[in-house]
């Protein structure tokens, strides 16, 4: 996470060593490892991995091991990320997106959900939530297609991404949007200004998702304001130093032209 980027207060990551999170990326960055050759790889002694293997929160929450007795991660540190759709409404990139109308994208959305475990109670609108985020991001790659050199097409897009299977590692993600070396965490409400509490929300979940998708991502959070327009600014966290940016949804845009630098 860059220094503008943003941060929790207390950084619930941090109850994962070091030693733990090398052997999380091993695993993760690989199809498929026995505990020697996790060993010989970070330099570690076996032993240790062993033992590491068996009794860290991490490992036994995201990762698991096969009859032939190598190791997985449920989520891949690679492009794409296989394991993301086990964990997400909607799960696809960013050109199947484009090529689906709304009531195709909202069905399998809806499907989705129903897998994952999310509550689909519209009682406060949950639905038209959707819509709206939907139709926001859709005019963000518009926006993309006429100010944009390079494709964007094959980025990953990710649908209320829910991680809550686990004890100690959760992540409740509006949209996750990865392109290339960044990952965009955006936290959609259809409001018109900035709630502190909103504000750590956007953030709160960064440093488990620093840790799944592993240290060549930079992990960026966002607070998106569907129901203003014209805004773009950066918001200092409460109890930090760290700054988060703040849109409306029609200049999304300019959150990933800051991090990515578009328009030179």
């Amino acid at each position: 996470m860059t220094d503008s980027g943003r941060g929790s207060p207390a950084n619930p990551a941090a109850r994962f060593s070091e030693t733990e999170q090398r052997v999380y990326a091993a695993v993760a960055s690989r199809d498929g490892m026995k505990a020697r050759e996790i060993a010989a790889l970070l330099g570690i002694p076996r032993p240790e991995i062993s033992r590491l293997l068996f009794s860290s929160a991490l490992m036994r929450e995201m990762c698991y091991q096969d009859r032939d007795y190598r190791w997985h991660a449920l989520i891949r540190q690679s492009a794409p990320h296989e394991g993301l759709y086990e964990f997400s409404g909607w799960y696809g990139s960013v050109g199947e997106f484009l090529r689906q109308d709304e009531a195709e994208w909202l069905a399998r959305l809806e499907e989705g959900c129903g897998r994952i475990g999310r509550s689909l109670n519209d009682t406060r609108g949950l639905i038209h939530s959707f819509l709206d985020c939907r139709n926001t991001m859709a005019g963000l790659f518009r926006d993309l297609r006429d100010m944009m050199p390079a494709p964007f097409e094959d980025w990953e897009l990710a649908f209320e991404l829910r991680l809550n299977r686990a004890r100690y590692i959760r992540i409740y993600t509006d949209v996750l949007l990865i392109a290339g070396d960044k990952a965009f965490s955006l936290e959609f409400k259809m409001k018109r200004r900035v709630d502190p509490q909103e504000l750590l929300q956007a953030a709160k979940y960064v440093p488990y998702l620093e840790i799944v998708l592993g240290r060549r991502i930079d992990v960026i959070p966002a607070l998106v304001l569907t129901g203003t327009q014209e805004l773009f600014d950066f918001v200092p966290l409460e109890g930090t130093d760290s700054v988060i940016p703040v849109c409306s949804g029609n200049m999304l845009f300019n959150v990933l032209n800051e991090y990515m630098g578009f328009l030179g």
